[in-house]
């Protein structure tokens, strides 16, 4: 008689492609590993690339211990568009010029994002309020009072100025928005803008240099996949399961 094979436990650290949700990712690895008990401990909008935590078997318990550390990012916000969700996926709501900023005044708008802040979140996100996902009413042009929440940036870099996008580095806590960070920059600056790319590169001590794509996972024997998978006591040591 054979033995099934021992559950899959541990925190496997995927590289999201772009046009897939993090929901995407999940089912997908559902299928590659043959397991149902998966779960990720932060999410990325589709159009977004880079490192997404993934809980499987028991590792699924220390989600909240891995989604609280803070996260950073590279990417790259365009200035004179402005989108309903902030971001390119989203319909273009406003155009307006792009001055001819210098690099010293665009540095000087990114600095006052830097530290403790309270941030809007965004219609076009997954936030419930009265248990109805905020981005269902954004759908029918409807626009909600949002309870602004805390927030802390920790670094805002500047890689690149060449009208009208900047490129970035951003590191900032749990819950923070890159998208609305990008529109408020617009704001501030008095021409708009959206995030037109993201990837996360970093998530607490791990980085997008420790991920694997979907791709190539799917071409491992379980051997294999079973080195990819740290235990819960390295991810988290903390944590005891």
């Amino acid at each position: 008689m054979l033995v099934p094979p021992k559950e899959l436990e541990g925190v496997l650290l995927i590289d999201k492609p772009t046009d897939h949700t993090s929901h995407d990712v999940i089912a997908r690895l559902r299928g590659i590993l043959k397991m149902k008990r998966i779960g990720h401990a932060g999410t990325l909008d589709p159009m977004a690339t880079g490192i997404l935590i993934v809980l499987v078997g028991k590792a699924t318990r220390a989600s909240q211990y891995l989604m609280s550390v803070d996260k950073e990012y590279t990417g790259t916000i365009s200035l004179g568009k402005v989108t309903n969700t902030q971001d390119a996926e989203g319909e273009m709501l406003e155009t307006r010029p792009v001055p001819p900023f210098t690099q010293e005044q665009i540095l000087a708008a990114m600095k006052t994002f830097i530290g403790d802040q309270y941030q809007t979140p965004p219609m076009f996100s997954a936030i419930k309020i009265d248990g109805v996902p905020l981005y269902k009413a954004a759908r029918k042009g409807e626009e909600i009072e949002r309870e602004p929440r805390f927030i802390r940036v920790s670094k805002f870099e500047l890689h690149r100025w060449e009208t009208p996008e900047i490129d970035f580095t951003l590191r900032c806590s749990k819950g923070t928005y890159v998208r609305t960070i990008a529109h408020d920059l617009g704001q501030k600056l008095e021409c708009g803008a959206h995030l037109s790319r993201l990837r996360r590169t970093g998530t607490g001590k791990f980085t997008d240099a420790q991920c694997v794509t979907l791709e190539h996972l799917q071409k491992l024997p379980r051997p294999e996949i079973e080195k990819l998978l740290i235990p819960v006591h390295e991810a988290v040591p903390s944590v005891a399961l």
